[in-house]
């Protein structure tokens, strides 16, 4: 069955008229350029599946956290985002980084202690190597 040509705001409107399950869609052209776009709602990303012939990305958020996964082709998508959620909730937030007071070092101090280091490295005699036994 062929569909008759039409303007992308008459086949958006066709499209959700006939398909109860989508609430938005839009039609892109060849640059990548918004041609016309139907939206119902004001919402939050909270899954979104990218498929290609060679494989999907899935991402996922719960609050502030955001979970990207890759898959190879033909992914079970409901399994994949199941258990992208799953991860999810066993994600612990991260504390808040506290800022510790920067170490004040005196340089005279520093200095002192690499000069000492390098007077005891040079004081060492070298390590004398024992001749293997002759056999």
């Amino acid at each position: 069955m062929l569909w008759p040509e039409m303007d992308a705001q008459q086949a958006l409107a066709d499209l959700t008229e006939i398909s109860s399950q989508i609430q938005a869609a839009v039609v892109f052209d060849d640059m990548g350029k918004v041609a016309e776009a139907v939206k119902a709602g004001e919402s939050a990303l909270t899954q979104l599946e990218v498929a290609t012939g060679e494989g999907s990305v899935f991402v996922v958020r719960a609050g502030k956290t955001v979970i990207a996964a890759t898959t190879g082709s033909n992914p079970t998508a409901g399994l994949v985002f199941y258990d992208l959620k799953s991860a999810l909730r066993n994600v612990k937030p991260k504390p808040a980084a506290e800022k510790k007071p920067a170490a004040t070092t005196k340089p005279t101090a520093a200095k002192k202690t690499a000069t000492a280091a390098k007077k005891k490295t040079a004081a060492r005699k070298p390590a004398t190597r024992k001749k293997p036994d002759a056999p």
